[in-house]
């Protein structure tokens, strides 16, 4: 453990299960934490500020994340032609669906290599060429959710197939040809959002996941591997049921492995030889009611145990929310910073 390695080379041996001097970790948070760091730390480069170790490139430019209500005013439209409120606070929800009747005729994707959707993607990656590089490629399942809603969506699972078939075969062609773009920069790995559970199950039963979901997550991850890339998949809520799935398509990183919805010191014993777990601090227990030495210690614990061996990057289980106490989010990043092997 004498070796000093940088911030990528940190996230390169863990995904290559290899244990390090320090843990890897990767810290995302609101615009409102993120103000709050600005002024303590007197400075907007937040990811040197914190030491983070990843960063996130989009190159799917659907919307600002956190549309401000400001500049944007109550809603926006993103390029698929779903209506959102605007709000700093969260991503917000969807107001509108485009796709009300399940049907495509008349719907007109947006083009993924519009004028303008990769501008300042080089640059960034270049500002972090230090850090670990992930790109977003997109969404699927999550993306059709936000076209149609849920509860329809998950309906024509059963009643409608055909059309979800349609639609996920399009969305996957985007996600094709933002990652074909996006390997032409010097990036580490792909990011592809796409939550598939909620806190006690998954949102659709195991088959039809296997039959809508998995071919296409395959083609992406296959894309990626291709060019040499590592794969990263961000999706909430419980999973376990597919995570030997995800592995044998291709993947190589779990994001958040949310504690409240999985039990991760088991995902570590069960998975751990073969998958990385990115996340996994309490976002609804720890950070927002604990004290700044609870968040000390669950750092801690979270670090030596899912750390073993490598394979684990360390985070809160989902983006830092408004309602954790600024004590409570140094505490996170400064442990995370000092956190050392013995």
């Amino acid at each position: 453990m004498g070796v000093t390695l940088t911030r990528k080379e940190r996230v390169l041996a863990a995904i290559g299960h290899e244990e390090t001097e320090r843990i890897p970790y990767g810290i995302m948070w609101v615009p409102a934490i993120g103000n709050q760091l600005a002024e303590h730390y007197g400075t907007t480069h937040l990811h040197d500020a914190v030491s983070n170790h990843v960063y996130i490139v989009g190159g799917a430019a659907k919307k600002p994340l956190y549309a401000d209500p400001a500049k944007h005013g109550p809603t926006i439209i993103d390029d698929f032609g779903v209506v959102w409120e605007t709000t700093r606070r969260d991503r917000g929800h969807v107001l509108e669906y485009p796709l009300n009747e399940p049907r495509l005729s008349g719907y007109q994707f947006p083009d993924p290599d519009a004028p303008g959707r990769f501008d300042g993607l080089a640059e960034a990656v270049a500002r972090h060429a230090d850090m670990f590089v992930a790109g977003v490629s997109g969404d699927l399942w999550e993306r059709a959710s936000f076209m149609r809603p849920l509860d329809a969506l998950l309906v024509d699972l059963y009643v409608n197939p055909g059309f979800v078939h349609e639609l996920l075969d399009e969305l996957c062609e985007i996600n094709l040809r933002t990652l074909t773009r996006l390997m032409e920069l010097p990036i580490d790995a792909v990011f592809i959002s796409d939550d598939y559970g909620n806190q006690r199950q998954l949102m659709m039963s195991p088959d039809h996941w296997r039959e809508f979901v998995r071919p296409r997550l395959a083609r992406i991850l296959d894309l990626a591997r291709s060019g040499g890339l590592n794969t990263m998949l961000h999706s909430c809520g419980c999973v376990t049921e597919i995570i030997p799935d995800l592995i044998e398509i291709g993947l190589d990183v779990l994001h958040p492995i949310q504690p409240e919805a999985m039990d991760v010191f088991a995902l570590k014993r069960e998975f751990g030889r073969d998958l990385t777990l990115w996340g996994g601090i309490s976002t609804q227990r720890t950070l927002p009611r604990g004290t700044p030495e609870e968040v000390r210690a669950e750092v801690c614990e979270k670090a030596q145990r899912l750390g073993e061996g490598g394979g684990y990057i360390l985070e809160p289980g989902i983006t830092v929310q408004e309602d954790v106490p600024l004590d409570n989010v140094l505490a996170l990043i400064d442990q995370a910073r000092d956190y050392a092997r013995e």
